[in-house]
């Protein structure tokens, strides 16, 4: 249980830069974005994308268009703003100094196993 609640929290903890980090690729629609993040192994579904994808917008951190399908209904595709690019170029330093503490952190790890 310990193992289970550390994991979802490590996984929520990172989950809004990676789909910042997805979407700064280029406009993209909701499926494509899980499709992305099953391939990276963070399993999300759409009940948790959609409310994390209106807040980001509702911060101005990202934006969308509605484009028509040939096979249904029109779909949002979704692109960074000028504001959510300044916040990603932010998270990615932070990522980085946050992976290096990891690294260090766990340096000497293994020899002490």
């Amino acid at each position: 249980m310990i193992l289970e609640n550390t994991q979802t929290q490590m996984r929520k903890g990172i989950l809004e830069y990676c789909i910042l980090a997805i979407i700064s690729r280029g406009e993209i629609y909701a499926s494509d974005i899980i499709a992305e993040l099953k391939k990276a192994k963070l399993l999300v579904v759409e009940g948790t994308l959609y409310p994390l994808l209106t807040r980001l917008k509702n911060n101005g951190l990202l934006s969308y268009n509605w484009v028509e399908s040939t096979s249904g209904p029109p779909r949002k595709y979704y692109q960074l703003t000028p504001e959510g690019s300044v916040l990603l170029q932010q998270l990615d330093k932070t990522w980085q100094e946050l992976s290096f503490a990891v690294e260090i952190s766990l340096k000497d790890r293994n020899n002490n196993l």
